[in-house]
């Protein structure tokens, strides 16, 4: 089991930037590939970026590719999302996840650990 811990989100204006983290606790923390999901009021929560154990291959939701990028250090197990350009679309209450295994999957049902979720909210 992995513990984890989000901070960094905020409101910002259209345009700006922000940088979410996530702590995560236990030893087994670099076996694991890991995931930052997003959910906006009355939607399902989304896939928006994975990333693999060992932090050599990321993947992107179409929805924020090249605007966001996902990363890791597996010394200091944390998990990074920074996320550029955003949008008002982008608001959302954000969510970083352990999922077992190498690479990561996009089905939230894959996913055995969650943080507690960080707002970010977007303004025209």
């Amino acid at each position: 089991q992995v513990q984890l811990v989000e901070s960094g989100g905020g409101l910002v204006q259209a345009g700006w930037s922000l940088r979410l983290s996530c702590a995560a606790s236990g030893r087994t923390f670099s076996s694991y590939a890991m995931g930052w999901f997003r959910q906006a009021p009355g939607k399902e929560r989304e896939f928006v970026a994975g990333i693999s154990w060992s932090g050599d291959s990321t993947y992107y939701a179409d929805s924020v590719k090249g605007r966001f990028t996902i990363s890791r250090d597996n010394a200091k197990n944390t998990v990074s999302l920074q996320m550029n350009s955003l949008k008002v679309e982008d608001t959302a209450v954000y969510y970083c996840a352990a999922q077992p295994g190498w690479y990561p999957r996009q089905d939230v049902r894959d996913y055995i650990d969650w943080g507690q979720g960080t707002q970010v909210t977007v303004s025209p």
